[in-house]
């Protein structure tokens, strides 16, 4: 199980997209074979510790690294479309198994 705790190497977790989407990849990276929750990762890069404000950003993150194939969005245990998908979802990187 990923660690919350620790935080070291990971990129800094501004609301830039660039560096919002190398945290997220960081923090999955981490546990390759688990699949996270955007809250789990916001409580992870969150420094501040109001991760609440991380949730709509990582959402957006999520979705354009799904559409460049750097990461999987899951609901209810199955990929779904990047472009089409509502309520609580997880995030894993692409198996290559």
């Amino acid at each position: 199980m990923l660690n919350h705790d620790s935080t070291a190497a990971l990129p800094p977790a501004d609301h830039q997209p660039v560096h919002l989407e190398n945290a997220i990849l960081a923090v999955l990276a981490r546990a390759p074979a688990e699949t996270l929750s955007a809250p789990e990762i916001a409580q992870v890069i969150s420094d501040a510790g109001d991760w609440h404000t991380l949730l709509m950003p990582i959402r957006r993150a999520a979705v354009k690294l799904a559409l460049d194939g750097r990461l999987i969005i899951y609901r209810k245990g199955k990929p779904v479309d990047p472009t089409d998908f509502r309520g609580v979802y997880r995030l894993g990187l692409p198996r290559h198994d």
